[in-house]
């Protein structure tokens, strides 16, 4: 995603962006600003209630990069549901937070647990995949009510940036009805609006994109998506405080991002050296045969820090995925063996320089560095430190919704 943000707003001008707010006239085309309200564009996504406004908005630029000049609410909330397929279902991210109770707030995050537990797609499915899925759960009236629930506010409350801006003056907490036809005259009479609606009715209802505004969404599709992901990305960390690297799982990770190679080479010297035991199976660790794993699930700390990972039997890897393993019957295991690791860097010189070689991609807690891997530990000041750092982490993601593995 950053990707996208540094093409949408330039080097020289990304950290400015992240740190500012980020306006209209800095990321669309000067000329189209004596055409069409740049400005009310701008605060399509002001205010939100809940994540719906970050998700519709970005539909509707997806379809219309995509040459559609019309869409049902149905297609455009079809869409919602698949771009929010991904971080909802792989990385637990609850779109507009949860009550106290537990009991999840969102309509959109509720249609896409509904949709899985119907259709059994994977969490990684592809957008057709989805799409064809609603299709067939078309008669599904438990998602339909879902559904139908996000077309109650979103798609007229999103333009209330262009109200009040002509001659025509409207109060915005006037009814659906009446805000709809509104701005419908507002942009036949004196703002052209980026769509207007039709009379349908419910999921059927179809709204018809401006020429002009489709003109210059796909003139711009890369800087107006780089600037929906940003202010969705500051809306969704806000409802999950506790979620590290949010910024990474809104879409499926590059599998480029997982840097082992140096961790590997070093625990490929220990278990030349020490029997390790696998955490979970109690056996000595094939030094021909094992996968280097994350002890809290890679998908929840988005990271390959040294402190979290082990080897473990490369057919139970698969079988752990991204759940959690209990604490109270594995942690003391993970953490001998880390001791382990830890011991021989201060008896073996060898080790210490295969060590040293982890610290741009796997040693960058400030805790790890300063407390768990300095000089003199015992074993038990070692798991204390671990266990401090680590549980509160542990205890986040579990929090957040990650299951606890069943090793049955």
């Amino acid at each position: 995603m950053y990707k996208l943000m540094y093409e949408a707003f330039g080097n020289d001008r990304f950290t400015e962006k992240v740190e500012g707010e980020i306006l209209a006239d800095l990321i669309i085309d000067k000329r189209y600003y004596n055409t069409l309200d740049i400005e009310g564009f701008s605060k399509m996504m002001n205010s939100p209630s809940y994540c719906y406004k970050f998700y519709w908005l970005e539909a509707i630029v997806q379809l219309i990069s995509a040459n559609k000049t019309e869409a049902t609410y149905d297609e455009i909330i079809n869409k919602m549901i698949s771009n929010a397929w991904y971080p909802v279902l792989e990385f637990h991210i609850h779109l507009s937070g949860i009550y106290g109770e537990g009991i999840i707030k969102d309509n959109l995050e509720k249609a896409v647990l509904r949709l899985q537990e119907i259709s059994n797609l994977a969490n990684n499915a592809s957008d057709v995949e989805i799409i064809n899925k609603l299709h067939e759960a078309s008669d599904d009236k438990e998602l339909s009510d879902y559904k139908k629930e996000l077309t109650k506010n979103v798609p007229y409350k999103s333009l209330s940036g262009f109200a009040n801006r002509g001659t025509e003056r409207i109060d915005l907490d006037s009814s659906a009805g009446r805000m709809m036809a509104y701005y419908n005259r507002l942009s036949q009479t004196e703002i052209l609006l980026p769509y207007t609606f039709n009379d349908d009715k419910g999921l059927n209802r179809v709204i018809t994109f401006s020429h002009s505004w489709i003109q210059m969404i796909q003139d711009n599709t890369v800087s107006i998506l780089g600037w929906i992901q940003l202010e969705k990305v500051k809306w969704l960390q806000n409802n999950n405080p506790e979620v590290p690297g949010l910024v990474y799982k809104l879409a499926p990770a590059d599998e480029k991002m997982r840097k082992l190679s140096n961790a590997r080479r070093l625990w490929d010297a220990v278990l030349e050296i020490a029997p390790i035991m696998d955490v979970f199976k109690e056996e000595l660790i094939n030094a021909e045969k094992y996968d280097l794993d994350h002890f809290i699930p890679w998908s929840f700390v988005m990271n390959d820090e040294l402190w979290n990972l082990m080897p473990m039997d490369s057919s139970w890897n698969s079988k752990k995925s991204n759940k959690l393993p209990k604490w109270d019957g594995f942690f003391n295991r993970f953490a001998g063996n880390q001791f382990v690791l830890y011991e021989l860097l201060f008896k073996k010189p060898g080790i210490h320089k295969l060590y040293e070689a982890c610290y741009r991609d796997n040693l960058h807690s400030i805790w790890a560095n300063q407390e768990l891997y300095r000089k003199g530990n015992s074993k038990e000041e070692f798991r204390v430190i671990l266990e401090k750092n680590m549980r509160p982490v542990y205890d986040s993601a579990r929090r957040q919704g990650y299951e606890i593995w069943n090793l049955v």
